[in-house]
């Protein structure tokens, strides 16, 4: 029979992760680890890290809550698990577990387990755009990390925005176009929920001059008429983010799209319930033609592998996802897992760490 258990490891930021809601130092990942006796060289495994400040499930309860999934799963004695299964036991009401279980059980049903997907990235053929991730911080700090990525060949960056005052963030912006075209460099930025509703039409105005991409939740989430009144009047295309989280009915998910309409959503498979989770999703955006992508949340590279796999499956090829946080640690779980031109990529023959 199935047994299910589960480690932890303190994830260490190489330097303090900006965010709207203050500096993260560290960011727990909890790993559920599936065996059976009778089938000692097989394995699933799967993580479950909800994020501080937009986890539905992060708290103090979650530790006890993973402890007791797993005593309630090994008392039913499985003899094989299915991710509908995961799922099933879980529930919706614990989104970044039920994504760690789901993709552990995705991994156990793989012939090889660090492989979710059988397509041209989990081969090693071919790699995932992805965007440059700028973090929030001084105007230094932030100019320092541009450069960087432009250095490293990316063709779209992501700025994090709302940190600074808006006249020096107009100036970041500025200075890249002064470098890279909008032919050369794709632009994206996330604002978190920064703007006012009576504010924010007047900044996305500003904005526009820099023929961005999308922005990602000018105005924080729960303000359905407001959104919609934005994305009918923006210049620049908006894209949900936080708006998803905790939205986990069918019914109450297309009443948000249909109200809202916006130009994209964006999926965080830790945040939103897993991978068929998403897909849900998927399918009422594009049954309204809403474009949509993946983006990771902080999550070691277990996590980050299982969204990899899954974009490498479902995204649009050579549409830029958001994958690019496996480097932001110094005692992550060594992966294959590396970024080359400003694409993922994914070596099949490559060493994984054994997690404990």
């Amino acid at each position: 029979m199935l047994q299910l258990t589960w480690s932890r490891r303190a994830l260490r930021f190489n330097f303090p992760a900006r965010t709207s809601r203050g500096a993260l130092t560290e960011h727990v990942a909890y790993y559920l680890h599936l065996t059976d006796t009778a089938q000692p060289g097989r394995r699933g495994l799967g993580e479950a890290a909800p994020l501080a400040g937009l986890s539905p499930d992060f708290g103090p309860d979650f530790e006890a809550r993973v402890a007791a999934v797993c005593a309630e799963f090994n008392q039913r004695s499985f003899a094989d698990l299915t991710p509908a299964q995961a799922r099933e036991l879980v529930g919706a009401e614990w989104p970044a577990l039920r994504f760690g279980l789901e993709t552990a059980a995705l991994s156990w049903q793989s012939p090889t387990p660090t492989q979710l997907y059988d397509t041209p990235f989990s081969r090693g053929e071919a790699g995932i755009p992805i965007n440059g991730l700028v973090w929030m911080g001084d105007a230094a700090f932030m100019r320092e990390q541009i450069q960087k990525k432009l250095t490293e060949g990316y063709s779209c960056l992501k700025l994090k925005i709302g940190g600074l005052d808006f006249a020096t963030e107009l100036r970041l912006l500025a200075e890249i176009r002064t470098v890279a075209s909008p032919d050369q460099l794709t632009l994206r930025v996330d604002a978190n929920g920064a703007f006012s509703p009576a504010e924010a039409l007047d900044k996305l105005r500003a904005l526009a001059a820099f023929e961005l991409h999308s922005i990602e939740q000018p105005i924080r989430a729960g303000q359905w008429d407001a959104m919609a009144a934005l994305c009918q009047t923006s210049p620049v295309p908006i894209a949900l983010d936080e708006e998803l989280i905790g939205v986990t009915d069918a019914g109450r998910q297309r009443q948000l799209l249909d109200q809202v309409q916006p130009a994209y959503i964006i999926l965080k498979p830790t945040l939103v319930g897993g991978l068929q989770a998403s897909l849900d999703w998927i399918a009422a955006a594009e049954a309204r033609s809403i474009g949509w992508w993946l983006t990771s949340a902080l999550e070691s590279n277990v996590g980050l592998n299982a969204i990899s796999q899954f974009a490498g499956r479902y995204a649009r090829p050579g549409f830029p996802q958001g994958l690019g946080t496996g480097q932001l640690y110094h005692n992550n779980v060594a992966a294959p897992l590396q970024i080359r031109r400003g694409a993922l990529h994914y070596d099949p023959q490559g060493a994984w760490e054994t997690v404990g």
